[in-house]
């Protein structure tokens, strides 16, 4: 776990035959659908980004008393970077609070290996409800979802979105099956549709296909809904841990 410096990782067709007219057709109807999704990507992140700048602009206060806390608290590093697959397969430095113990990965293998029941749950979820991990403040930044607000700079760098599916981790990849292909066509979002439904209380085979249902019907009116209803899911706290 490495302390993040934001500076450094922000670093004539009539003429044509038949057989050759339909591959032509083919092609026009490729290169049109890629020139939409470019317009609508373009969009996508003009938007994103600029809900994300007004966000960090009016949670700086609550991020400078939060990155003090940290300190005090729990000492450096205050913020880290899991690489996550991002758009194309991109791997990008997915940005957080820091919640959990400086040798988090050492507390979960020696936990695992003890617990055969917890190893199961890590298995199908790759969470765990009681994460030994995790630190007592940590516990209420994740409770809460404040641990996720760096990944506004994620959003403005690009590597991710406001709603998406969540950034997955390499090991990860394989879950998605056939629908792997589906998540690395748009970017990682901050929210989607696994959050509103129920977060880490739903199955992992039910997050997946609920991610390949986003990429399917996508849309900006769908993604003012996701977000307006994020705030309540986020007030709740389901599946939040």
């Amino acid at each position: 776990m490495r302390e993040i410096d934001l500076g450094r990782d922000f670093d004539g067709f009539n003429k044509v035959p038949l057989q050759s007219r339909t591959a032509t057709a083919r092609r026009s109807d490729r290169f049109g659908h890629e020139s939409r999704s470019a317009v609508s990507g373009g969009v996508k992140y003009a938007i994103d980004a600029s809900i994300a700048l007004i966000g960090l602009l009016v949670l700086s206060p609550m991020i400078l008393m939060l990155i003090a806390i940290l300190l005090i608290l729990q000492g450096r590093p205050i913020f880290i970077a899991h690489r996550r697959i991002g758009r194309y397969g991109v791997m990008f430095p997915c940005l957080k609070f820091r919640t959990m113990v400086r040798n988090a990965d050492e507390v979960l293998s020696r936990h695992l290996a003890a617990n055969s029941a917890l190893r199961a749950e890590w298995n199908a979820t790759r969470k765990l409800r009681d994460d030994p991990r995790v630190t007592p403040f940590g516990a209420f930044l994740r409770k809460s979802s404040i641990d996720e607000i760096p990944q506004l700079f994620n959003v403005l760098r690009g590597h991710m979105s406001l709603v998406g599916p969540r950034p997955i981790v390499a090991s990860e990849a394989e879950l998605y099956g056939v629908h792997y292909a589906d998540y690395i066509r748009v970017r990682p979002g901050l929210t989607g549709l696994w959050q509103i439904s129920g977060r880490s209380d739903i199955g992992y085979g039910e997050r997946v296909l609920l991610d390949a249902r986003y990429v399917e019907q996508q849309s900006v009116l769908g993604d003012m809904a996701i977000i307006l209803k994020t705030i309540p899911a986020v007030l709740r706290s389901r599946g939040s841990y």
